[in-house]
């Protein structure tokens, strides 16, 4: 405690690490205002991209199911600035709103030029009541019929939980119109069981602190088929996150986990096999 005469510690006494004088916490704090500075520039410009991750059919691995599309915020050097670093500060501001439009404006187009593809994007609960998300998604719904039986609208389970009377509304009304919508991170927070009976979610994905190493880890297994007995119950199909490894897929496949994602199948790629085949048929023609 300092003293409240000297204004000086205790001999020997530390200074606390959340103080205002602590010149760690002001270079952390410098540090985040830097990087949110950045994020928001990169969202200005338009300095944004999809990455591409599969989801494999646990039976068949070389199958894919569908493909789940990651925003990456771009430096100006072109380099990727790690989501961890601030979509925690920006996810209750408008700026994760603006994130948020940019990742579905992106996937709709991605499904307006390859007819044949299915993508989940990830949304937040907050985006629900935000005008120009929704006016994002009418536009693109509006531009070719068979988009929204192929997208699929990822929502956390912490923050489906946020607001779910909301949740539950917008989702009615979404499905009506043949969307489909994934429960992401299931198993990482504190699930209320009364609300994931009103959902009505049409996938389950397991978190992966479930799904690594599960193999050899007795206690994650018994973890792990109760919330596939969970989500059978509900009739969701199901999608284990983080697969990184042989041994875990074969045994999730043999629990009846139905779809498989994580890097043992592919890391997210701003180069997925149909941009591939476009960059091939072009230097083909030309």
């Amino acid at each position: 405690m300092v003293d409240i005469v000297t204004g000086k510690l205790p001999e020997g006494a530390l200074p606390a690490l959340d103080g205002p004088d602590n010149p760690l916490a002001a270079a952390i704090a410098a540090r985040d205002r830097h990087t949110i500075a950045m994020v928001r520039e990169a969202v200005e410009a338009r300095r944004v991209v999809l990455a591409f991750q599969p989801v494999v059919t646990a039976l068949q691995p070389l199958r894919t199911g569908f493909y789940e599309g990651l925003l990456r915020v771009l430096e100006p050097s072109g380099r990727p600035i790690p989501a961890r670093e601030f979509i925690g500060a920006v996810e209750q501001t408008e700026l994760g709103r603006k994130l948020d439009c940019l990742a579905l404006e992106m996937g709709l187009e991605t499904l307006r030029r390859h007819a044949g593809l299915r993508l989940a994007i990830n949304m937040s609960a907050r985006s629900i009541g935000y005008p120009p998300w929704r006016a994002v998604l009418e536009k693109g719904l509006a531009g070719e019929p068979t988009i929204a039986e192929r997208l699929i609208l990822e929502i956390t389970e912490g923050s489906a939980m946020l607001m779910p009377d909301l949740v539950q509304v917008f989702m009615k009304e979404l499905q009506a119109k043949d969307i489909t919508f994934a429960l992401d991170d299931f198993g990482a927070g504190y699930t209320s069981f009364r609300y994931l009976r009103d959902f009505c979610f049409d996938i389950l994905k397991i978190d992966g602190q479930f799904i690594r190493g599960i193999h050899a880890e007795p206690d994650n297994q018994v973890l792990t088929e109760a919330l596939l007995a969970i989500a059978r119950h509900f009739d969701m199909f199901t999608v284990a996150e983080s697969v990184e490894c042989e041994a875990d897929a074969v045994f999730l496949a043999n629990l009846g986990v139905d779809c498989l994602q994580g890097y043992y199948f592919g890391a997210p790629t701003i180069r997925p096999p149909w941009a591939r085949e476009e960059e091939e048929t072009r230097l083909a023609a030309g």
